[in-house]
């Protein structure tokens, strides 16, 4: 009778583990099917989120693309133009050479900028160039601002290749970083560094007002974000540190192996 008590506990219990584990299984198999499932979501999110963005960065090349055209076009030839009557006028009135000459050094030089400024817009010349050589020359051209000191470091290792996306991206946060500092931060100073040893860096240092990131208004963290989701399309993160006061300091940083 006893042994019959025992074998009847004994199954009571196994039956019971057995339905316990049962539960446990349909339990991991449930839990794992919901896990798919959001990886699956934010997966597709992440997708969408990078078609996106790989969209509004394509239509953006192709706006500036278009301007940088115009500017050559239009208001390169039309300058062309201006100075070639100036030239005529001193030929026909020497003794108005003296006052024409520096109307036409200054209207020389903003057909200098003008094609300067077309060419660093154009995304396929910006292809054929090297890309730190592509920045010095922006930088070289941004010296010649007397109230702006801007200085330019490299470290690079030869047989680092970039992309198409990687030089056209890097380039233009390069760019808008650098506006910013003009525009928005004042910045009388500016240290540009690129490095590609152990991996890609580009850090830019400038000493404007700096920001408070949890002050900045919509637009500017709209602008802050853009370029951090540059920056991700190619596989780079973009860090800020910045103090009200002292500046900011931008750095995009390689991520891939």
């Amino acid at each position: 009778m006893l042994n019959n008590i025992a074998i009847g506990i004994i199954v009571g219990l196994l039956f019971v583990s057995l339905v316990i584990l049962f539960c446990v299984v349909l339990i991991k198999l449930y839990i794992n099917k919901v896990k798919n499932y959001t990886q699956q979501l934010y997966q597709k999110d992440i997708d969408f989120q990078k078609s996106l963005n790989e969209t509004i960065l394509e239509t953006q090349e192709q706006v500036l693309n278009n301007i940088s055209q115009d500017l050559h076009d239009d208001a390169g030839q039309q300058l062309t133009y201006i100075n070639f009557q100036l030239e005529n006028l001193k030929l026909d009135s020497p003794e108005l050479q003296s006052l024409l000459e520096p109307v036409s050094q200054s209207v020389s030089n903003l057909s200098s900028s003008i094609r300067s400024i077309s060419h660093s817009l154009n995304n396929q010349l910006l292809l054929q160039q090297d890309l730190f050589k592509a920045i010095e020359n922006e930088v070289e051209r941004l010296q010649k601002n007397p109230k702006v000191t801007i200085t330019f470091e490299q470290e690079s290792d030869s047989k680092k290749v970039f992309s198409s996306n990687e030089k056209i991206v890097i380039y233009r946060i390069f760019q808008e970083i650098i506006n910013n500092a003009f525009k928005h931060a004042k910045a009388k100073k500016i240290s540009v560094v690129l490095k590609t040893i152990p991996q890609f860096s580009m850090t830019i240092i400038d000493n404007g007002k700096g920001f408070d990131k949890e002050k900045l208004n919509n637009k500017a963290t709209l602008g802050l974000q853009n370029m951090i989701n540059r920056a991700t399309i190619i596989g780079y993160k973009l860090t800020v540190q910045s103090e009200v006061g002292v500046g900011t300091t931008i750095i995009v940083n390689e991520t891939k192996n």
